[in-house]
C-alpha cells in the first residue's frame, strides 16, 4: 500500500530552522573573512538565552514566527573576524583597531550580524513561504553574563545553542529562541533564486563606506541600564 498524503508530507521544525540559520552564519562570515568557518555537529537544548563576554549581539524577529537570535563572541573570535573582514575590504593592517572594546569592532560585528539575519530571513521567504522581519542588531561589550528574556509572545519556547569555530579555531556561540512550530508542505513549489552572500556583502560595502554605530553611546548606556547593569 502506498504512503498517504499525510505520511509523505514534508515537515520542517525547529532543528531545520536552526540549521538554516547556522548555514547563514557560516556562509556570510566565510565570504566576509575569506576563511572557512564551521559549526559543531551537535546542538544543545537549553532553557534560556543570555549575552556572554566578551561581545554579545542579539536580534529580535517577528512575523510568520517570532524569536530571538544571540551571538556570543570571545575577544579572540571577534578580533579575528573583524580583522579578516577589514583586510578583505582592502584596509591596511596598521589602520585597524587593536581592541575588541572599540566602537569600530562593535560596528563591524553589528553590520555582519545584520547581514547574517538578512540572509536568513531571505531563505525563510523562499523555502518556508512566510515572512519575518528583524530589528536593528544590538551589540554589547560585556564583562559578565546577562540573561535575556524574549520581548515577544512565545507560547511554547524552544531554545538551542550551537558552537561555531572560526578559521583559526576560535570559538563563538549562537543561541536561538523561537516558538515551537512546524511547517508542513501542502503543495510542491519552486523556491525563488537564492541570494549570493558575495552580492549581499558587496552591496553593503557600496551603500556605506563608513559603518554606522550599532548602538550609540547614549543608547548603549540606556540598554545596559535596562538590563540591570
Amino acid at each position: 500500500m502506498g504512503e498517504t498524503k499525510q505520511e509523505s508530507a514534508v515537515v520542517l521544525g525547529t532543528e531545520d530552522i536552526l540549521t538554516s540559520l547556522c548555514n547563514s552564519v557560516t556562509r556570510v562570515l566565510s565570504v566576509a573573512t575569506q576563511s572557512r568557518l564551521h559549526y559543531a555537529g551537535m546542538v544543545q537544548r537549553i532553557t534560556k538565552t543570555s549575552l556572554k563576554p566578551d561581545i554579545g549581539c542579539f536580534v529580535l524577529f517577528d512575523g510568520g514566527f517570532s524569536g530571538l537570535v544571540v551571538l556570543n563572541f570571545s575577544a579572540a573570535a571577534a578580533m579575528e573576524i573583524y580583522e579578516s573582514y577589514m583586510l578583505t575590504m582592502g584596509m591596511p593592517k596598521s589602520a585597524l583597531s587593536h581592541s575588541h572594546t572599540s566602537d569600530e569592532v562593535s560596528n563591524i560585528m553589528g553590520e555582519l550580524m545584520n547581514q547574517i539575519v538578512g540572509d536568513f530571513t531571505g531563505k525563510v521567504r523562499r523555502e518556508l513561504q512566510t515572512n519575518i522581519t528583524q530589528n536593528q542588531p544590538k551589540m554589547l561589550v560585556l564583562n559578565k553574563q546577562v540573561v535575556l528574556s524574549v520581548d515577544t509572545q512565545l507560547d511554547q519556547p524552544e531554545v538551542r545553542r550551537v558552537t561555531f569555530y572560526t578559521g583559526k579555531n576560535n570559538i563563538f556561540y549562537l543561541e536561538l529562541a523561537i516558538d515551537r512550530t512546524e511547517f508542513i508542505r501542502l503543495r510542491d513549489f519552486t523556491a525563488e533564486e537564492e541570494i549570493d552572500p558575495d552580492e549581499v556583502i558587496a552591496q553593503a560595502r557600496a551603500e556605506s563606506n563608513v559603518s554606522q554605530p550599532a548602538v550609540a553611546q547614549g543608547d548603549h548606556d540606556a540598554l545596559l541600564k535596562s538590563l540591570g547593569m
